[in-house]
Parts: structure tokens; C-alpha cells; sequence
């Protein structure tokens, strides 16, 4: 109620400067800033789509754009974004679900393994894209 005079006596909601920086935090911002990777990786992955339903000059000049270093580069950033979404979307489910995990500690843990998870298993896809070339 402006102007009435009356203040609300709840604590307002804290501020990155409030907050000490921990990994589920971390966890947290990276999951919401991979939410957006994923559609710029899926337009990517359409173009190819298209490139390879046009005919063959269009797909030799996107086989040649995608094997281009840094296309490759791109690539792998993206398998990293959705290996970490996947795994931290998984996280969520038993925070919704059975409630596991919600102790500070063991919330930390599960961020760093998931961080890991998502280069390895990026890093397994990208081998088996190799070797079954």
C-alpha cells in the first residue's frame, strides 16, 4: 500500500553481494545459462539438418563449415552443455521428487560431479564420434 505509511517487515530477498558463493549456486547459473546454449546448438544442428535434405552441394559446404576446428569446438561446448543440463535436471528431479540431496554438503558434491560428468561423458561422445568414423 503506497503512501500509507505502513512498511512491510519482511526481509527482502538477498543479493548476489549478500550471498556467500557456493557450488550449487554455481550449479544453478550454469544450469539456466545451458538451458539457453541448447537452442543455439539445436540451430546449429537444424542447419545441418537442412544442409543434408538439400542435396549434396549444400551438405559439402556444411561438412566442410562443421569439420572446421572451431565448428568442432563449438560442437563440444554444446555436448558439454547438454551432458550438464541433462545431469543437473536429474539433480532437480529428486530435489522435486523423493527430496534427496538437500544437505548443503551433499548438494555441493553432486554440483561438482556433475561439472565432471558433463566434460566426460562430452569427451566419450566425442571419441565414439571418432572412432566410429
Amino acid at each position: 500500500m503506497a503512501g500509507s505509511g505502513w512498511t512491510d517487515p519482511r526481509p527482502l530477498s538477498p543479493h548476489l553481494q549478500v550471498w556467500r558463493f557456493h557450488m550449487t549456486m554455481l550449479a544453478s547459473i550454469i544450469h539456466r545459462a545451458t538451458g539457453v546454449a541448447m537452442y543455439f546448438g539445436a540451430f546449429l544442428i537444424t542447419a545441418w539438418i537442412v544442409a543434408l535434405a538439400s542435396g549434396p552441394e549444400a551438405y559439402a559446404i556444411a561438412d566442410v563449415i562443421i569439420n572446421h576446428f572451431l565448428a568442432q569446438l563449438v560442437l563440444f561446448a554444446w555436448a558439454v552443455a547438454v551432458m550438464f543440463h541433462l545431469a543437473n535436471g536429474i539433480r532437480y528431479l529428486f530435489w522435486d521428487g523423493p527430496k534427496i540431496g538437500f544437505d548443503p554438503n551433499i548438494a555441493s558434491l553432486i554440483s561438482i560431479v556433475n561439472f565432471g560428468f558433463s566434460v566426460v561423458a562430452a569427451g566419450a561422445i566425442y571419441a565414439y564420434a571418432v572412432i566410429a568414423t
